[in-house]
């Protein structure tokens, strides 16, 4: 039987070399590049006929890369590949999965439909999943949802002494209090009320009894950071101690990451399902457990 073969878009080379030694697979060549006029070119120089390919890209910034994905992927397909599966850590349009107002375009759904047509597979990593139940209502195609909460935890046990983990809402206290179960410490979650993009209001419940504590707050996505910096300063109100702040998927929109490090926190800690240099938790191993279940 052949080996896998893994091709990595442009920013996704670390990842991609990690799979390929914890899969023993073949690293994939090629050359992705853009023309003067901005248009892509792809070029495959390795042999992929009757072979399973993974395609490793996250999906941050998702504009600049879904044309080179599938440029990538039907080259691939012309060239006699088996099976191709998409290894996409962070998946981006989970935002808009329903019409909030008269003629918007349900994007998670026509980005599904997209990267159905790319892919005959998808792994990905704690995707931001709020009005749907699982991939399988957006995605045609098989998918594997893997979770990063036991590396968050072991993460936390072996680096924070004492800690009391934070959710940034109500619609985390799942997710955090596994986490909290998991490295055997209490959690609380916080009340916020969003007023924009850009603008978060938050309240601490009573907190009297976890101030000796280090507080860790845990998120999926650290997007603009304003509810990590609302926090932070709310926390600091209540003489707390710095706090470290931990999410899945390191997005950092603008400067947040640069406020965030300005806002009196210890540490920033994130997956490396974005490139970051925030990333310490690596969950390659997840990724390539994922890959396993589909074939």
């Amino acid at each position: 039987m052949m080996k896998p073969i893994i091709f990595a878009l442009p920013g996704n080379e670390d990842l991609a070399e990690k799979l390929v030694v914890r899969l023993d697979a073949e690293l994939g060549q090629v050359i992705i590049r853009r023309f003067p006029d901005g248009e892509s070119y792809v070029r495959v120089d390795s042999e992929v006929r009757a072979r399973s390919v993974l395609v490793v890209s996250t999906m941050h910034r998702p504009d600049d890369k879904i044309l080179p994905l599938y440029f990538l992927s039907r080259t691939i397909r012309s060239l006699g590949a088996e099976k191709i599966v998409l290894i996409a850590p962070y998946l981006a349009y989970m935002r808009q999965d329903t019409r909030f107002r008269p003629g918007e375009g349900i994007t998670s759904k026509h980005f599904g439909a997209l990267i159905s047509q790319i892919a005959d597979g998808l792994v990905t990593v704690d995707p931001h999943l709020h009005r749907h139940s699982s991939l399988s209502e957006i995605y045609h195609i098989p998918t594997r949802v893997v979770h990063a909460a036991g590396h968050i935890s072991e993460w936390i046990r072996k680096n924070v002494e004492d800690p009391v983990l934070i959710g940034p809402d109500s619609e985390s206290e799942q997710w955090v209090s596994e986490v909290a179960d998991d490295v055997g410490a209490p959690y609380f979650v916080l009340k916020k009320i969003r007023r924009g993009d850009r603008e978060v209001e938050i309240t601490l419940p009573p907190v009297e009894a976890f101030k000796g504590q280090t507080p860790v707050l845990v998120d999926d996505i650290i997007s603009t950071g304003r509810t990590f910096i609302e926090t932070v300063e709310q926390l600091r109100k209540a003489d707390f101690k710095p706090p470290v702040c931990v999410g899945v998927h390191a997005v950092f929109s603008g400067s947040a990451y640069e406020d965030l490090k300005k806002s009196g926190v210890r540490d920033i800690v994130t997956c490396n399902t974005i490139m970051h240099e925030t990333n310490k938790i690596d969950v390659s191993d997840l990724l390539v457990a994922g890959w396993t279940k589909l074939t």
